[in-house]
């Protein structure tokens, strides 16, 4: 039987819309509250944006089934700058951007000339997205719907901030952050093409060396190492500059001077000198007045850091390898050096790097293996080794606590400073600019590296369920490194800093307690509160239970039946039962979301689970316009229908794995679907009659498969669950379907369409819209969305007829 995917999905969509079925408010049922991350509105969505929303959706329509109380709200994300960057490349003609737009989107020419206005571009997507949302099948409550520039949103997030900054979590100060030049503001993941978070290393250290009237500035991660200096490396092929930093003097790259610009200091520069006039003259190291040889190595990136390095050849792999490849050269200063060995490790003897360079076979300086010699030694050196007699005070420190002890006591003799990077570079900003490393002075923090605070989210993860729970680990790292995060900018659309207007709230920070908002912006969409209505001390009284009633009536100038409706709905649905979000967000956003709610909620207010997916491939390559292989989510809808792209997205992969979508397995799943809709058609409800042994067999395998699938779905193995409803089964059916035709019975019909409703209800999250044919075709009058999702019946499993099929099958 061949189905018209379209006619179905609107024949059922329009009674989906008619039963308003997915328009939540609170009653007497248990409740789940499922959100997912809302989309930015600054590109029509493709086949990998689906996975996490239908995977979200599956798991809202289970637990509708299960009986709950489903809240599944959606929202569109429009602050930052995303769109900005959008409307800069279109106002510039960038071919890309504009091709990627006529030819995989088919926005259409007139529309096209409106997107130099940002909200032009965010307004078109965002009807672009939600119509595919619709056309998917999600059960979404639409009455809730908002963008994050309305005013009602905008007086949530100045609650929110000002919240934050009464609580000790907003600092001002100076920090590192990652800026785009152009824009003249920070860049996070959301602002950067191909979505990549700006990761900077406040950890790399630059350590000054003097060079005549010249400071030789030299960039570091270990600063401990410094008593192992033998020599310092320069590129003989490099021009360096001579500039003036503030009131020093100091020698570094061209591209150094260019990124020390934006550390605040005031450069100018005053010459050139080449590697060559350098190479074979000395420095003096600061912190003990020696004189150190400059010696030439073509490994010295000019790129990195400040073009310059200092060499600890006992403890660095990759010194070492240079300082021997000269030394086979019968270099003069060269073969008058010895490494000084200053980490004692368990393991290796007095000079580590040269054992590991020759337990991996390293060649010389050019040799891939030092990467993973540095990488190893390194690491190794950090957990076990110790600071030895020649580091002076230091002498007994273990390296981990004894690097940040050699680095403070650099900085007081003003010997070092920090020199922070981007470690992932080149990242670019979505005007097309590269990125770079900037210290802001006065600007906004949320202080996430506050140590009281990473343990209080610490807490919350251990106690939230976790899916898949291996993905634990990684929010642990996250938060173990993150530090003060610019919570503001002046550019972009959102919110305004309540206190410094000059300042908007950053997209990363105004998207991370959003959901409560959820639980009463269909007040604000019907009109019932407006946003003078939403003051400080209401929403107090109706979100943190602070303040009296009296106080939230009198300032918001609400009544108090109104103001106990909307702080009924938030008591009723708050916590988040279950948060989804790609792995990507793992890094910022979803840690954010915890630790923001711990920052300002009670614990029993916390989030009960967040759900990380995997992405999207198609035919086994990375989505990307340059190859041609993104399809647009509602085109592949048109083409094939929604919920044969829901099953292929969904069978493609477990929850963390990356899926690999292709358009073969979208035919086979369209070709099952028919079959089985073809089945349904043919059976009618009947009395099972008497049970043979057979029928009890297969009544038996139809409770095991529920049990499967109802574990299978409550902890998202989503793959594995559909896989026993639409395949493993039919191995059972093929048996049982042998067993009667050898009988010759023709009385079976009744027993296959319980069965079949089984499956069919089960399908039904997955598959909504032909599951519902399925429904219907099978009989049922009701919506199959709104049945009962079949319970696994203990006293409905005949063991001795399981024995006894297993051992005829064999």
């Amino acid at each position: 039987m061949e189905i018209n995917w379209n006619q179905i999905e609107t024949k059922w969509r329009a009674k989906w819309d008619e039963s308003k079925d997915f328009e939540t408010n609170p009653n007497e049922k248990p409740k789940k509250f499922i959100t997912v991350a809302y989309p930015y509105p600054n590109s029509p969505q493709h086949i990998g944006h689906g996975r996490t929303y239908t995977l979200a959706d599956v798991h809202a329509r289970f637990y509708r089934m299960r009986g709950f109380n489903v809240l599944f709200p959606m929202g569109f994300h429009y602050t930052g700058t995303p769109v900005l960057g959008m409307a800069k490349r279109i106002q510039s003609q960038e071919k890309e951007i504009l091709d990627g737009l006529r030819n995989i989107y088919h926005v259409p020419e007139e529309d096209i000339k409106t997107f130099v206005e940002p909200i032009k571009i965010a307004d078109y997507f965002h009807e672009e997205i939600k119509a595919g949302m619709i056309e998917m099948g999600y059960s979404i409550d639409w009455r809730r719907e908002f963008t994050t520039i309305v005013p009602g949103y905008q007086k949530f997030i100045e609650w929110q901030i000002t919240t934050l900054k009464e609580n000790g979590k907003i600092i001002q100060g100076s920090h590192p952050v990652g800026w785009c030049p152009r824009d003249q503001n920070p860049v996070s993941q959301h602002d950067t093409m191909g979505d990549v978070e700006p990761k900077i290393d406040d950890k790399n250290h630059l350590v000054k060396f003097k060079f005549g009237e010249y400071i030789f500035p030299v960039t570091t991660l270990r600063p401990e190492t410094i008593f192992g200096i033998t020599n310092l490396w320069v590129n003989p092929n490099t021009i360096y500059k001579k500039i003036k930093a503030d009131d020093e003097k100091w020698i570094v790259s061209e591209e150094c001077a260019k990124k020390i610009e934006f550390f605040g200091k005031e450069i100018t520069i005053e010459g050139d000198i080449a590697g060559t006039e350098i190479i074979g003259k000395y420095a003096t190291a600061l912190h003990n007045n020696q004189e150190i040889p400059i010696l030439e190595a073509e490994f010295v990136e000019p790129a990195i850091g400040t073009g310059l390095v200092m060499s600890v050849p006992a403890h660095a792999p990759k010194d070492y390898q240079a300082l021997m490849d000269l030394k086979a050269k019968n270099h003069e200063l060269a073969s008058k050096i010895e490494p000084i060995p200053i980490i004692s490790t368990e393991g290796y003897g007095e000079i580590p790097a040269k054992e590991i360079c020759e337990k991996m076979g390293v060649s010389d300086q050019s040799d891939q293996k030092l990467e993973e010699a540095t990488n190893e030694l390194y690491l190794k050196e950090f957990t076990d080794g110790k600071l030895n007699d020649k580091c002076g005070d230091f002498q007994n420190e273990k390296v981990q606590f004894g690097r940040n002890k050699v680095r403070d006591w650099l900085m007081e003799n003003k010997h070092l400073e920090k020199f922070p990077v981007l470690e992932n570079a080149p990242v670019k900003c979505r005007c097309g600019t590269e990125c770079v490393v900037k210290v802001l002075n006065n600007q906004w923090f949320l202080n996430y590296g506050d140590e009281e605070w990473k343990e209080t989210a610490r807490n919350c993860f251990d106690e939230m369920n976790i899916l898949p729970n291996k993905i634990t680990t990684e929010f642990k790292e996250v938060i173990d490194w993150l530090h003060e995060r610019a919570c503001a900018r002046q550019q972009g659309l959102g919110t305004n800093l309540p206190w410094d207007k000059d300042w908007i709230v950053e997209s990363l920070s105004d998207s991370v307690i959003y959901m409560a908002y959820y639980t009463m912006s269909r007040f604000v969409n019907d009109g019932t509160l407006k946003p003078e209505n939403l003051t400080k001390e209401f929403f107090d009284f109706i979100l943190l239970d602070k303040g009296d009633m009296s106080l939230a009536v009198s300032t918001s100038k609400l009544s108090e039946d109104v103001i106990s409706m909307v702080k009924k709905e938030f008591q009723y649905f708050y916590p988040v039962d279950s948060r989804h979000s790609g792995r990507d967000l793992v890094q910022n956003h979803l840690s954010f979301f915890v630790l923001n709610h711990v920052a300002i909620f009670e614990k029993k207010l916390w989030p009960q689970e967040i759900v990380v997916n995997g992405s999207v491939m198609m035919d086994g390559a990375k989505m990307s316009k340059s190859m041609g292989n993104i399809i647009p989510l509602r085109t592949a809808i048109k083409d094939h229908g929604a919920d044969p792209i829901r099953l292929a997205i969904i069978s493609s992969a477990e929850l963390l794995q990356d899926a690999d979508f292709n358009m073969d397995s979208v035919t086979g799943i369209q070709s099952k679907l028919e079959s089985l809709l073809e089945e349904c058609s043919s059976l009618k409800a009947s009395d099972v009659g008497d049970l043979e042994a057979e029928d009890r067999w297969i009544l038996s395998k139809t409770q095991g498969m529920i049990a499967q699938v109802t574990e299978a779905v409550e902890k998202m193995r989503l793959r594995e669950g559909l896989h026993d409803i639409l395949f493993s089964f039919e191995s059972d059916l093929s048996w049982y379907s042998k067993r009667v035709e050898a009988k010759e019975r023709d009385n079976v019909s009744g027993i296959l369409h319980k069965i079949n409703s089984a499956r069919v209800a089960m399908l039904s999250p997955f598959a909504p819209h032909v599951a519902e044919e399925m429904w219907e075709k099978l009989g049922y009058t009701e919506l199959a969305s709104k049945s009962a999702w079949p319970e696994f019946s203990k006293e409905n499993v005949d063991a001795t007829s399981i024995q006894s099929e297993e051992l005829l099958k064999s």
